[in-house]
């Protein structure tokens, strides 16, 4: 089947949701053109607030090609959720599977279905001062390896000025804009037909990252910094300092 009626639970989350997001927020929508119409494929999207899992939805869905977003297996079990999460199609993540494509296999199963499934790379909300994209994880390139379907990048902006990231209150007044750009696919294609090797799978990842980036600096009419912010480095100064600060005390304190 190369593509998914909408169905009864998505469109109900639709009616509960965009109505208030229509009032919360302006539109500036635009690269619908290269969403595909037919087929499988992964959308990679920045991360910068709480809201923007709603806003991009809403954009997606008007294309006519509903995301399937990934979320931790345990939400699916239970109650009203778990029933949400499986009628919208959302795709179930077994992070306890010791084999990293397995962790994914729903996400492969899904494209290979003709579905749309939304990858947010960078795992979590951007760390990122400016807002930019971090660097990502590499769950999109996995996937994308294993089916070679089409990568489209996506950028937004603006629900982060709705909500901005850690924030617990809304900055209602003004109104804000969601700016959306989507791209073309991201060419991957030297990636093809190789070992899927820790470096091969960061390489592929961060050309989608800076694909992503490359539309979000389009978006805001400026460049984004040359190296991305990477988490990891961030916390292994940190444990640095920590070590550091630590043996310093210790010394002083052999000293008197």
């Amino acid at each position: 089947m190369s593509r998914r009626r909408i169905g009864f639970w998505y469109r109900f989350a639709a009616v509960l949701c965009k109505p208030p997001l229509v009032v919360l927020i302006k539109r500036d929508w635009r690269g619908m053109e290269n969403i595909p119409a037919e087929g499988g494929f992964i959308t990679a999207v920045n991360h910068n607030s709480h809201v923007d899992p709603f806003a991009y939805a809403h954009y997606q869905y008007n294309t006519g090609r509903v995301p399937r977003f990934l979320a931790k297996a345990g939400l699916f079990k239970k109650g009203f959720v778990g029933a949400a999460m499986r009628g919208t199609g959302q795709i179930p993540v077994y992070r306890e599977s010791t084999d990293a494509l397995s962790a994914f296999r729903a996400a492969i199963d899904a494209v290979e279905r003709g579905e749309c499934v939304a990858f947010y790379p960078e795992g979590t909300l951007t760390r990122d001062p400016g807002g930019w994209p971090m660097t990502g994880k590499t769950g999109a390139a996995r996937v994308a390896l294993q089916t070679k379907c089409p990568v489209i990048p996506v950028a937004q902006w603006g629900a982060n000025e709705l909500l901005p990231p850690y924030a617990k209150k809304p900055n209602l007044l003004p109104r804000k804009t969601h700016h959306v750009l989507a791209g073309p696919p991201v060419d991957l294609s030297r990636f093809y037909d190789k070992e899927m090797s820790p470096d091969l799978l960061k390489e592929a990842t961060e050309v989608i990252m800076a694909a992503i980036t490359a539309q979000l600096e389009q978006i805001r009419g400026e460049k984004a910094p040359t190296k991305p912010f990477d988490p990891r480095e961030v916390r292994i100064a940190q444990r640095r300092r920590a070590a550091a600060k630590e043996k310093a005390q210790q010394e002083e304190g052999q000293g008197t």
